[in-house]
């Protein structure tokens, strides 16, 4: 809808032009704008990155700021593209990486580049933790709301709607050793560890789920949980 303002402003100012020589400078002025952007978050991103000795980033953050995090988003840091990666992270490997809600708007395929960059720019040692919606979850309307087109916000983006199964074998055929924190079984059981928000913090979590003070109101189940997991790349 912005590109539309700004598209709808620009047509007005050059509304003088005839339309074969206008739309092509509406579109080169957007692509300038976007660019001019780019630059910006990407020199930003360089100099936050500066100001950390343990590299920790979230990916796909959207307005999400942890102290002692950087935040990334696609315009600076694309999970799928490797010269992005390059641009900052040539030398200096990464000690953690959090990603809440990414990976279910990759297809299968993206969702296995994505995961084997992680691990390439991961130090050895290093961890990435990732929450994805719960394919298990033992609330049908839960089920609508994330499944691929279902009803929930943004899920007309999601591609994949994964189980804990398919979720930790995506991590482990890449080289990560995985340790599941957070999870519903095929049986509709919840399992859960005691984990630590310093490590990487996960909103739509068992910790953070709003009925916990009340679950009665959803006879018993969890509001909104996740497959919570740590992908951890070996030691050499």
């Amino acid at each position: 809808m912005i590109q539309d303002k700004a598209k709808g402003r620009s047509m007005k100012k050059l509304g003088w032009l005839p339309d074969a020589i206008r739309d092509p400078l509406v579109r080169w002025k957007r692509q300038h704008q976007h660019s001019k952007l780019e630059r910006l978050q990407r020199s930003e991103l360089k100099h936050q990155l500066q100001k950390h000795s343990i590299k920790k980033v979230i990916v796909g953050s959207s307005n999400t700021k942890f102290d002692g995090w950087v935040s990334t988003n696609k315009i600076n840091l694309n999970l799928l593209n490797e010269t992005d990666w390059l641009r900052y992270f040539k030398r200096d490997p990464i000690d953690a990486i959090l990603a809440e809600h990414v990976w279910e708007h990759l297809t299968p395929d993206q969702a296995l580049i994505a995961a084997a960059q992680c691990f390439k720019f991961l130090k050895p040692g290093g961890y990435l933790r990732v929450a994805v919606p719960d394919g298990n979850h033992n609330d049908p309307s839960y089920i609508e709301w994330v499944r691929p087109g279902g009803n929930g916000p943004g899920s007309d983006d999601h591609r994949v709607l994964y189980t804990h199964e398919t979720f930790s074998q995506l991590f482990s055929s890449v080289g990560f050793e995985v340790n599941l924190l957070e999870y519903f079984d095929n049986q509709g059981e919840f399992h859960s560890t005691d984990w630590d928000t310093e490590a990487g913090m996960i909103q739509r979590s068992k910790m953070f789920d709003k009925q916990l003070f009340d679950r009665s109101k959803s006879g018993g189940n969890f509001e909104f949980t996740s497959i919570i997991l740590d992908a951890r790349k070996p030691q050499k």
